[in-house]
């Protein structure tokens, strides 16, 4: 039925208000041949009277008043509503949904305390998971995406710069296990942590998976591969700026392919809302600092 229900209403609670249909027409500012229409239309849908009609005007009556009661509320819950609605796309207030890779989870809190101090109203939520969020179904408002360049033309994509990815050991495992030498055959003896699904997407997880070395741990959590790898029970893929701050040793072997270029990536619709804009500087403030992502 569309808005018309609605628009009935509000116009027989301005009738109820002003007592007169010109008075009605002027506060809404329309002809008051609407106003009559829309009352008599509203009246017929509900099969009640709500006013009775005299010279002077229009007096609701007793299910006119019990409903206009009623109306009052619901304008004042839209009301608040549009207000509201009005804040989060004007201001930089609310819910901030950024999709990430997980093994960006730590580079980005510093990010998102800056946020934090920069808009004290809003309220950032990071989800680093292997499912790429629907930026169109609103799932996130932005996106932090690695490989390829994504090319959905709803989307609008920012190079970010590359994610520079190196195998990594503890000390104690160099020292129960031998330091490993630069070649792929001196590595097939070693022992990994990886992944539990090799991401097709990622050239250091197949280049690990054709290389059949010895996989001692698998799991879907990067916080826990990077546990396990302090830990020494295996050697491990790390962004490199992850695994320095983490106090590992990079091995030898390297490879310019391991490298994700990333991307930050919003839906157009929402791309130019101050809320996105200010949240976007302040990732591409962060992550396009040199040391953030190598």
């Amino acid at each position: 039925m569309g808005l018309e229900p609605w628009d009935e209403l509000r116009t027989a609670l301005h009738v109820a208000r002003a007592g007169t249909v010109s008075g009605a027409a002027a506060s809404l500012g329309v002809h008051h041949a609407t106003v009559i229409r829309h009352i008599d239309a509203l009246e017929d849908r509900i099969s009640v009277k709500l006013f009775q009609r005299h010279a002077k005007g229009y007096t609701p009556t007793e299910a006119g008043k019990a409903m206009f009661e009623t109306t009052a509320e619901a304008e004042k819950c839209f009301d608040q509503l549009a207000s509201r609605l009005t804040g989060l796309q004007e201001g930089i207030q609310g819910p901030v949904i950024i999709t990430a890779i997980p093994e960006l989870s730590t580079a980005l809190l510093p990010a998102l305390t800056e946020m934090l101090a920069r808009h004290p109203e809003l309220e950032p939520c990071l989800r680093t998971e292997a499912r790429i969020l629907r930026l169109e179904y609103g799932e996130a408002h932005l996106a932090i995406r690695a490989g390829r360049e994504p090319l959905d033309p709803d989307n609008v994509v920012q190079s970010l710069g590359t994610l520079e990815i190196a195998l990594y050991a503890s000390d104690a495992y160099l020292h129960h296990h031998g330091t490993p030498g630069t070649t792929e055959a001196s590595l097939q003896t070693h022992r990994f942590i990886a992944a539990a699904q090799p991401d097709p997407r990622a050239v250091h997880d197949q280049w690990l998976a054709e290389l059949g070395g010895r996989i001692v741990l698998r799991s879907n959590d990067h916080g826990l591969r990077l546990a396990a790898v302090r830990a020494g029970l295996g050697i491990g893929f790390l962004p490199v700026a992850e695994g320095a701050a983490a106090g590992l040793s990079p091995l030898a072997v390297k490879c310019d392919d391991w490298h994700a270029p990333l991307w930050l990536v919003t839906h157009v619709d929402l791309h130019r809302s101050p809320k996105v804009q200010s949240c976007s500087r302040i990732l591409r403030q962060y992550l396009e600092q040199p040391q953030m992502l190598r």
